[in-house]
């Protein structure tokens, strides 16, 4: 019985090795390790943070001095007006704004994106130093916090679950069906029909974006939230939709089969959400981010679910969400014409 289990085990451990599961049981915990690595966990304090100022405001000469001598420490942008400021500020151009604190005259009041947020902290953190270098012991500096990002941690959060949302459809479940009708022979049987690639493709890009948006909907009704620009909400989420569907199809394509097309959707969609997701934890994630498609999906759900923009004001994300979708749109079809491995 034992040499019969040993068999059967060593088969299951073979078929591992050969349809990639193996290499994604590696891939997963590497992956993580070097995502931890990049959370910046000490020495945010050495980090320059970027401040905008508004010319209109009057600061005492201690703040002033005190943050011109500290020119290593922070950048200053000066700003006409707190519009033009938090502009800036929703754009990532600065970390934040700092005005006349209206019930104390003395002090300061800050504007941020997030309160928790690792540049929140960085910049309490520097000016609580900057003050007790120039005054001792007195009250601090900043007295007041407003964030723009207001609701709880089920509404600041909501971009997130958005997102996975969108990567697991996109990377896991389409690419998966694809090569599960490869495998079976099924696309080739359907292509002996009428129907054409360019239809099927359509198809499959109409499913996606239906799965993306049925999702998404249930995602609201359970959590009760809702965007301000509902239409520029959904203009976003159909062009992420279309990117990542089209981008699932063209993974499904490269794989000859369900188990194999699983390892590589894994392995695009952990490295698309995770550094996306936690780009605000993360001074050295912020700047990897940008790099990667899905941060031109997650910056407008943010924006539109947290700070109530426009479509307007993200021309080129939902551009370049779309004309990468239509090259993959484009590759699949390429690939289908050549019957790739099928």
């Amino acid at each position: 019985m034992m040499r019969n289990i040993l068999i059967l085990a060593c088969n299951d451990l073979a078929i591992a090795l050969k349809n990639k599961t193996f290499f994604l049981i590696l891939f997963i915990p590497l992956f993580v390790f070097v995502t931890l690595n990049l959370v910046d966990v000490t020495g945010v304090e050495a980090s320059k943070i970027k401040i905008g100022l508004v010319q209109q405001e009057a600061f005492t000469p201690e703040i002033t001095q005190s943050i011109s001598a500290a020119e290593n420490l922070i950048e200053i942008t000066w700003v006409e007006n707190t519009e033009a400021g938090i502009r800036l500020l929703t754009e990532r151009k600065i970390d934040g704004i700092l005005t006349r604190n209206e019930a104390e005259t003395d002090s300061l009041a800050l504007i941020v994106l997030k309160k928790d947020s690792i540049q929140t902290v960085a910049i309490m953190q520097t000016f609580s130093a900057l003050q007790k270098a120039a005054e001792g012991g007195r009250p601090d500096w900043i007295t007041g916090i407003q964030a723009l990002h207001k609701g709880g941690i089920q509404r600041e959060t909501l971009p997130t679950w958005v997102l996975m949302l969108v990567l697991l459809i996109g990377f896991i479940i389409l690419p998966a069906q694809v090569a599960e009708e490869k495998e079976k022979k099924l696309l080739l049987a359907l292509l002996q029909t009428p129907i054409t690639e360019a239809q099927w493709l359509i198809a499959k890009l109409i499913l996606g974006m239906l799965l993306t948006l049925a999702a998404v909907l249930f995602l609201h009704l359970l959590g009760k939230f809702g965007p301000v620009h509902l239409f520029d909400y959904i203009a976003i989420l159909l062009a992420g939709s279309f990117c990542f569907s089209a981008f699932g199809i063209f993974l499904g394509f490269l794989c000859r089969s369900q188990a194999s097309a699983r390892t590589l959707g894994v392995i695009f969609y952990l490295p698309h959400l995770l550094p996306s997701a936690m780009a605000d934890v993360s001074q050295k994630l912020t700047a990897v981010a940008p790099l990667l498609p899905s941060y031109q999906l997650y910056k407008p759900l943010q924006s539109i679910l947290l700070e109530n923009a426009s479509l307007t004001d993200m021309t080129f994300d939902w551009i370049y969400l779309i004309l990468l979708g239509s090259l993959m749109f484009v590759l699949s079809y390429l690939l289908m014409k050549k019957r790739w491995l099928m």
